[in-house]
C-alpha cells in the first residue's frame, strides 16, 4: 500500500479534497451548510453539485492529505488521489465500495442516468446540473452495476467488491473521450501530486517552521481552491471555497492575490486581473465570477488601488510598462465608475447602494439606510486615487498624475470635512443628507489612510479599534454592542480582511503595538479553529464556510510579515 504522504492531515467535514487546477472536490459538504453521512464527488461547474455517492465499508475511518484520501478499516483500505485535474484514481485492498447516482432523476431534466459505453466498457454517469459525463472505468478487479439505462428514480451505481482488489479511474468531461489509459502508477500519481502540494507551499511560505503551525494547511486550502481557466473564469482563479462559496468575488480575490505575490508571481497577478476582465462599459466590476455566471447586481469596495501597491511591494518583481498601462487603465475606470455614477449631484463623496456593495453586508452602518456616503468608501477610494497618480507618473503622464493628485485632495478633505465629527466617523444618507454613527468596525476603517491621517484622527481611531479587540481578533460590531450577534455576518464576526487592512493601517499610521496585538490574536485564531469563513468573536469557533481561502490568505501574510520582522 501507499506509503503516507507529507503535507498536513486535515478533516473532510473541514476542508475538501481537492487538487490544484480541477472543479472536482471529494467532500461530505453536498449544499450549504448540509453535510451528508457518506462523501460524495462534488463538481463546480455551473454551481456546486454533487455528482456520485461514495460508500465505503461501516465505520471505516477517513484519513486525509494534499495528496491521498483513503477511508480504513481492521479489514482493508480504499484510498484515491488526483490523476490530473479532472480524474480521480480510486483503489481498494480488503475493502469495498459503492459509487452511486447522487442525485435521482426525478424529471427528464434533472439527475443523472447511467448507461454502460459499448465503445470502450466502461460506465458512463451523465448529469444535467453539471452539463457533464462521469465515466468509470475499471482498470483492475471487476464492478457490478446497477440501474443502467434505468429511468425515473430508479437507483444506479456501481459497486466494487471486497473480496479482490480493484481500481478505478473517474474522468470528468464533455462528449467524448478517448479510452482511459493507466499509464501511471497510482503510488506514483500520489508522489507527483505530493510533490506539486510541496512546491507549492514552499513558493508561499518558505518562512514555515514550528512558530507557524497552521502554514500549511493554508497553503493547502489556497492549492486545493484553484480552478483552471474555464466558462466565464478566463485565468487560473483561487475560488473563495470548494464547498457552497465557490466563486470569486471582487474584492475577496485581492487578498489572494498577496498571499501568493511573493512565491506565485504570475498566479497572483491573475488573481488580481480576473474580475477587471468583466469590467463592464460604465468601468464597475462584478459582484462575483464563477464558471457559469457573472453577476452585476452590486458592486464590491474599490480595495484595488490599496492591493496593488502592496502586490508590487510583495512580489518585488519589475512590471513590464504593457502591465502598468493595463492596470492603470483598469483602475482608471473602476474609479471613475465611483466619481461619476456613485456621486449624487452636488455631493463630494461617493456612495454605496446597499450593504452588499460595501463587502460588509449586513454590517450596523446600514441599519437606518441603506444607500449612504460610508467613510470606509471614501479612504479607500482615496487610496485608490493616490495608486493613480503614482502610476501615471511612472508611465510619464504628468498633467493626469496632477489631477488625480487633486482627486485624491477632494475625497479626503471632504471624508474629514463631512464624515469626521472630532471623535468619530459617521455615513450619511445620499438622499437625505441624514447622517448616522454606528458601533461597527466599518466606520473606524479610514485607518487604512495610515500615514497620511491626521494624527489625531489616528490616534482616535487606534483607541476605538482596540475596543473591538476580543481574546480572539477584531469583532466586527463589539461585545457590549445590543447588535452584536455571535453567528451574525458582519454584526460580530472576526473576518479576515478587515483584520488585514486594518493591521496594515495601524501599522503605517504609527501604532505598531496594537498593529502587532491585532496580527497575533487573529494568528493564533486560525491556528485553533482553521480558516473558516469568519469566526464567534466570543469563543472562537469556527462559521460559516470552513475552508475560505481569504482566511487562509490573511493568515499567511500576517504570519509571513510576522517571521520577516523577526528576522
Amino acid at each position: 500500500m501507499t506509503v503516507a504522504p507529507s503535507g498536513p492531515t486535515f478533516s473532510v467535514r473541514e476542508i475538501p479534497f481537492s487538487h490544484y487546477g480541477s472543479w472536482l472536490s471529494v467532500s461530505p459538504v453536498v449544499a450549504e451548510h448540509t453535510w451528508a453521512d457518506d462523501l460524495h464527488l462534488v463538481s463546480h461547474r455551473n454551481g456546486m453539485h454533487p455528482v456520485l455517492r461514495f460508500t465505503p465499508p461501516t465505520d471505516a475511518e477517513v484519513t486525509a492529505r494534499p495528496a491521498l484520501l483513503s477511508w480504513h478499516d481492521r479489514h482493508g483500505r480504499v484510498e484515491v488521489t488526483y490523476a490530473g485535474p479532472d480524474t480521480l484514481r480510486l483503489r481498494g485492498r480488503g475493502a469495498g465500495l459503492r459509487i452511486s447516482a447522487a442525485a435521482a432523476s426525478l424529471t427528464p431534466f434533472s439527475g443523472t442516468y447511467l448507461y454502460d459505453d459499448p465503445v470502450d466498457a466502461a460506465f458512463v454517469f451523465t448529469s444535467y446540473e453539471t452539463g457533464r459525463r462521469y465515466r468509470v472505468t475499471v482498470l483492475t478487479g471487476a464492478a457490478e452495476a446497477v440501474g443502467t439505462q434505468a429511468l425515473g428514480t430508479a437507483a444506479r451505481g456501481l459497486v466494487l467488491p471486497a473480496d479482490r482488489p480493484w481500481e478505478v479511474a473517474i474522468e470528468e468531461y464533455a462528449t467524448a473521450r478517448r479510452p482511459y489509459a493507466a499509464d501511471v502508477d497510482f503510488d506514483d500519481l500520489v508522489a507527483a501530486a505530493d510533490a506539486d502540494f510541496t512546491a507549492f507551499v514552499e513558493a508561499v511560505a518558505p518562512w514555515r517552521g514550528p512558530a507557524t503551525p497552521a502554514a500549511e494547511l493554508a497553503g493547502y486550502v489556497l492549492w486545493s481552491a484553484t480552478v483552471a481557466p474555464a466558462g466565464f473564469v478566463t485565468r487560473p482563479a483561487t475560488l473563495m471555497s470548494k464547498h457552497w462559496m465557490n466563486k470569486v468575488w471582487s474584492w475577496d480575490h485581492c487578498f489572494n492575490a498577496l498571499a501568493l505575490a511573493a512565491g506565485r508571481t504570475d498566479l497572483a497577478r491573475h488573481q488580481f486581473h480576473l474580475p477587471f476582465d468583466h469590467q463592464d462599459p460604465a468601468g464597475a466590476l462584478p459582484d462575483s465570477v464563477t464558471h457559469s455566471e457573472v453577476l452585476h447586481n452590486f458592486v464590491k469596495p474599490p480595495v484595488h488601488g490599496w492591493a496593488w501597491r502592496q502586490l508590487r511591494r510583495r512580489s518585488g518583481r519589475a512590471v513590464p510598462r504593457a502591465e502598468l498601462v493595463e492596470v492603470y487603465e483598469r483602475l482608471s475606470r473602476w474609479t471613475t465608475f465611483w466619481l461619476d455614477h456613485r456621486r449624487a449631484p452636488g455631493r463630494r463623496l461617493p456612495h454605496y447602494q446597499h450593504g452588499n456593495d460595501s463587502g460588509w453586508d449586513n454590517a450596523t452602518t446600514f441599519d437606518d439606510d441603506r444607500v449612504v456616503e460610508a467613510p470606509d468608501l471614501a479612504a479607500l477610494l482615496v487610496t485608490q486615487v493616490e495608486c493613480l497618480a503614482e502610476l501615471a507618473a511612472e508611465l510619464d503622464r504628468p498633467a493626469e498624475a496632477a489631477r488625480w493628485a487633486d482627486v485624491a485632495g477632494e475625497v479626503r478633505d471632504a471624508l474629514l470635512d463631512e464624515l469626521w465629527t472630532g471623535e468619530r466617523f459617521i455615513a450619511r444618507s445620499a438622499r437625505t443628507g441624514r447622517t448616522r454613527s454606528s458601533t461597527s468596525l466599518l466606520d473606524l476603517m479610514p485607518i487604512v489612510l495610515g500615514e497620511t491621517l491626521p494624527a489625531g484622527v489616528a490616534a482616535t481611531l487606534a483607541r476605538r479599534i482596540e475596543a473591538h479587540l476580543t481574546e480572539h481578533g477584531l469583532a466586527t460590531e463589539p461585545l457590549d454592542s445590543p447588535h452584536h450577534v455571535a453567528d451574525g455576518y458582519w454584526r460580530g464576526p472576526i473576518w479576515a480582511p478587515a483584520t488585514v487592512l486594518i493591521e496594515d493601517g495601524l501599522r503605517r499610521a504609527g501604532h505598531v503595538a496594537l498593529a502587532d496585538e491585532v496580527s497575533r490574536r487573529f494568528r493564533l485564531l486560525c491556528e485553533r479553529s482553521g480558516f473558516a469563513e469568519n469566526f464567534d468573536a466570543k469563543t472562537g469557533a469556527g462559521l460559516r464556510d470552513r475552508a475560505y481561502t481569504w482566511t487562509a490568505s490573511g493568515y499567511l501574510l500576517l504570519a509571513g510579515d510576522d517571521r520577516r520582522r523577526r528576522g
